[in-house]
């Protein structure tokens, strides 16, 4: 491990005690140490974030279900708490392997799961490999199928040059994030707690290459990747499915809500009209006790 790794290992939560009050464990992965909320006894949810966010995305729901579940909430190798190393592959297939090994090594056995953003390829990436290890599943403004478009405001920060120095240098992702992403303003408090895991070049690197990742041609790696599970999605039919959608979300529009339905016509789905793409924000008064009855059933 180099200096730079080593100094990346530990944060001062302090300043986010009050928002964020779990004290995180560890698992040694094959490219660095993945930090993890293991919360609560019962039986087992697993709360999959995405990018730029990190577990601190769940506060509110990993607090209503530990009292009922044992609540997992991962931080993506790269992202949070998690270790940053600097020459790590970060594509989906990675981390869709990392969940997977958190999983097995906490023998969580059948899982009920929450997904957002990219959590959703991650989370039904590793679901379509273990099917029968699946139980209910809550869709929080995502997609694990191929998009039809990119919003330029995101395919600006893949471009050479201009997006390592928007993304990494000036940490534009993460704080548009923190704008872009509601359409309630957050509190100073929350919005330090998105960018505490993200404060400089190196602690970065994960969010760049999340976008990176995003596959717009099938000559992309991942596009065969999140085909693939596409394909595979038939095998959860028949998996509850309850849908909270951020209806202002200009990411993850109501093309994918549309998606996500014509996949699963069973699904149960909730349009928060006025939320965005971070709905758990925007919505959580409502959506955060459906998401608790429909995972306590």
């Amino acid at each position: 491990m180099d200096a730079t790794l080593a100094a990346l290992l530990t944060y001062d939560l302090a300043p986010i005690r009050h928002l964020y009050p779990f004290q995180p464990a560890r698992m040694a992965l094959p490219g660095g140490a993945l930090s993890y909320v293991d919360a609560g006894a019962g039986p087992p949810v697993v709360l999959v974030h995405g990018n730029p966010t990190w577990s601190f995305y769940y506060r509110r729901l990993i607090a209503a279900l530990s009292g009922t579940h044992r609540v997992i909430a991962p931080d993506h190798l790269g992202c949070g708490l998690s270790e940053k190393p600097q020459h790590y592959p970060y594509t989906l297939s990675s981390h869709i392997d990392n969940l997977g090994r958190l999983i097995d090594q906490l023998g969580l056995g059948r899982v009920d799961l929450v997904v957002h953003d990219w959590g959703g390829a991650i989370g039904m990436g590793w679901a379509t490999r273990n099917p029968e290890r699946v139980g209910r599943i809550v869709v929080l403004n995502t997609g694990a199928f191929l998009g039809p478009r990119l919003p330029f405001r995101i395919a600006v920060c893949r471009y050479p040059l201009f997006g390592d120095l928007a993304v990494r240098g000036l940490n534009a992702f993460a704080l548009a994030g923190t704008v872009m992403a509601v359409e309630r303003p957050l509190e100073p408090a929350v919005r330090r707690g998105y960018l505490l895991p993200y404060g400089s070049w190196a602690e970065r690197v994960a969010i760049q290459r999340f976008v990176r990742d995003i596959p717009m041609s099938p000559r992309h790696p991942t596009w065969a990747v999140v085909d693939g599970i596409d394909r595979e999605l038939r095998t959860l039919r028949d998996k509850p499915m309850l849908i909270l959608w951020g209806g202002k979300d200009w990411c993850f529009t109501d093309d994918f809500l549309a998606g996500w339905l014509a996949r699963f016509p069973e699904a149960e789905a909730v349009r928060f009209d006025q939320a965005g793409h971070y709905v758990l924000e925007d919505a959580h008064e409502e959506l955060v006790p459906r998401a608790v009855r429909f995972l306590r059933v």
